[in-house]
């Protein structure tokens, strides 16, 4: 049997950083696991402290089932270094170079009106870039098919 994996994200203000990843990803919110019919009702069930709020965590997943959940939960603390793991936004690749760094220009300027910023650009091939909240990703073309 294989496994999945989620990802979370630790950010300090989880409702901006999903409307972000949203636009980047596709992702939509993800209904709260049955038998809860909402985030509050399934949160209840947990012991959390008085100042936690249901807007503290979004929970992200993508409408066809294929990629992973995103969790963003709100922390005090703010980020400090470089992340040590980082996703890739994968655009569709193409065989031509110039098309598919169209793509990928493209797609970092479509995320820069959502909210990111473009921190490094390696021509021709991928775009180093961080969310509203400084947590680093690429944007780079998919494989194509062979």
């Amino acid at each position: 049997m294989t496994a999945r994996i989620d990802l979370t994200l630790d950010c300090t203000d989880a409702q901006r950083l999903a409307a972000f990843w949203r636009t980047a990803l596709g992702y939509t919110d993800e209904p709260p696991p049955p038998p809860f019919e909402t985030r509050e009702e399934w949160l209840a069930q947990f012991d959390l402290p008085a100042d936690d709020s249901a807007d503290d965590g979004v929970w992200l997943c993508d409408p066809e089932g294929v990629g992973p959940r995103l969790s963003l939960l709100t922390v005090p603390e703010p980020k400090r270094a470089k992340n040590r793991l980082h996703m890739d936004v994968r655009v569709p690749g193409h065989r031509d170079p110039a098309e598919q760094w169209g793509r990928i220009t493209a797609e970092s300027e479509r995320l820069v009106r959502a909210g990111g910023t473009v921190l490094e650009e390696f021509d021709g091939h991928h775009m180093v870039m961080a969310d509203p909240e400084g947590n680093e990703f690429c944007v780079a073309a998919a494989t194509p098919p062979a």
